[in-house]
């Protein structure tokens, strides 16, 4: 077995088991304030939690990054490694929570996804949709670094893959922020200073509308980067 493949595996196998760390932890949390199961309004958390579960998150990203850092080869592959370990471990981690909790009932069922810099709330299926396409972007790469296959991403191409994945991580944000300016709320983000409940602000707040157009919009240029990146390499690949 190539060595690549042995490092796919166990990046696999360790991103699997930081999904059930994370399904673990919110199981958890549901129990102490979803007792009746999970659903919106948000409950506010008290200072001591949402401290402990703002630096969690930043916890975890550094780990899934960490991870890219050291198994990768050079800096793409460190890049691309972190994302795959983000997307095994975002879609393990719903698998897991429907395993224990039975939850989500459907895949457009909503879910608060992070809470940096101000919550992202979405259908699950929108960020295994982003995860997929993580997975894909990761694999390419890789394949096309083991051909020794002269590799870059084009400037065109970073610029469809950073401004595709700003709008749909603005889509994530889009219908709280929404929210926030309809209800006329002044405060949008809470602060690890501020000493108040997490959610406090918006504890009447239920998700309306995802912002499909703009998550679809995101994700079209991200796939259209990924098009014009494998065209262009299988037009520079010469086989041995």
């Amino acid at each position: 077995m190539k060595p690549i493949f042995k490092t796919i595996i166990w990046l696999t196998v360790f991103s699997i088991a930081m999904g059930y760390m994370e399904s673990a932890v919110v199981v958890y949390l549901r129990k102490i304030y979803y007792p009746g199961g999970f659903k919106f309004p948000l409950v506010p958390v008290s200072p001591d939690i949402a401290i402990t579960e703002f630096f969690r998150e930043v916890a975890t990203i550094i780990m899934l990054v960490g991870v890219g850092v050291m198994v990768g080869k050079n800096t793409l592959q460190r890049f691309a490694f972190f994302i795959f370990s983000f997307a095994i471990w975002d879609i393990f981690y719903y698998v897991f929570l429907k395993v224990l909790l039975n939850w989500p009932g459907s895949l457009f069922d909503w879910d608060i996804l992070f809470l940096i810099p101000v919550p992202w709330v979405g259908p699950v299926i929108a960020p295994c949709i982003t995860s997929l396409t993580m997975i894909v972007l990761t694999m390419i790469i890789v394949y096309y670094q083991e051909k020794e296959t002269p590799f870059h991403i084009a400037f065109f191409e970073w610029v469809l893959f950073i401004f595709g994945s700003i709008t749909s991580v603005v889509s994530f944000m889009w219908d709280y922020i929404i929210y926030l300016s309809q209800a006329g709320k002044d405060k949008a983000v809470w602060t690890l200073s501020s000493n108040t409940e997490m959610f406090d602000e918006v504890k009447h707040y239920i998700p309306q509308h995802f912002n499909w157009w703009l998550f679809g919009i995101g994700e079209g240029m991200i796939l259209f980067a990924i098009f014009l990146m494998v065209r262009r390499l299988r037009k520079s690949y010469v086989p041995f």
